[in-house]
């Protein structure tokens, strides 16, 4: 199974990438790393929220209300008018108080605004939750159990998942994004998780009243 992040750039090729660059003022090389860039923060606050049983069951039943979802379809929607999805409601639950902080770091390693890196997690927040969803649907039809709209992915399962996940997306961040990797593993034991996890609050109610 390919990763999160190949799911989430594969998304994001093409006309949806240069869509992506003109919504937010920059080429489009810049934009692909800016995206390689916020994916660990992303993956990591999940993550780090899944790691409990409360963070855990509102993450699986986030992903339960996405499966049926056709976001996936129609990127040009999202990316067209990026407060139109619930990526506010996302990045909300996963960040707190400190989303200004991931936007201005990520901002810094890429050379962009936080105007510009807001408007790229506001995008990327939602797609991110889609392909979660679209995979585990996907494992939940590979085992031959009949698709449920209650049906969610083990928590532990889900937790491990993420956990590697945000490993390989930090390791595959582009390079000259020092910065960056600096701020996921401020302790520099070499494992971002702990220190993203100090940075995000837990998911609460993930999607608000959705």
């Amino acid at each position: 199974m390919s990763t999160i992040v190949d799911s989430v750039m594969q998304q994001l090729g093409g006309a949806n990438l240069s869509q992506l660059s003109q919504q937010i003022g920059a080429d489009e090389s810049t934009t692909q790393q800016a995206v390689q860039a916020a994916l660990p923060m992303l993956l990591g606050g999940l993550a780090r929220n899944s790691a409990n049983p409360t963070g855990a069951a509102s993450l699986s039943g986030a992903l339960a209300e996405h499966r049926g979802g056709g976001l996936l379809d129609d990127l040009g929607s999202l990316i067209g008018n990026p407060q139109s999805g619930a990526g506010a409601g996302i990045l909300g639950h996963i960040f707190g108080n400190r989303r200004e902080t991931v936007e201005q770091g990520v901002g810094q390693a890429t050379g962009l605004n936080q105007q510009q890196i807001g408007k790229l997690l506001m995008v990327l927040a939602p797609i991110v939750m889609a392909v979660l969803a679209r995979r585990h649907a996907g494992a939940g039809a590979a085992t031959g159990a009949a698709p449920q709209a209650d049906a969610a992915p083990p928590q532990g399962d889900l937790g491990s998942e993420l956990q590697r996940e945000t490993q390989e997306a930090a390791q595959r961040a582009p390079s000259g994004l020092g910065g960056l990797l600096g701020m996921l593993d401020r302790d520099g034991d070499g494992n971002p998780l702990n220190d993203i996890g100090r940075m995000t609050g837990g998911l609460g109610g993930m999607l608000g009243g959705r």
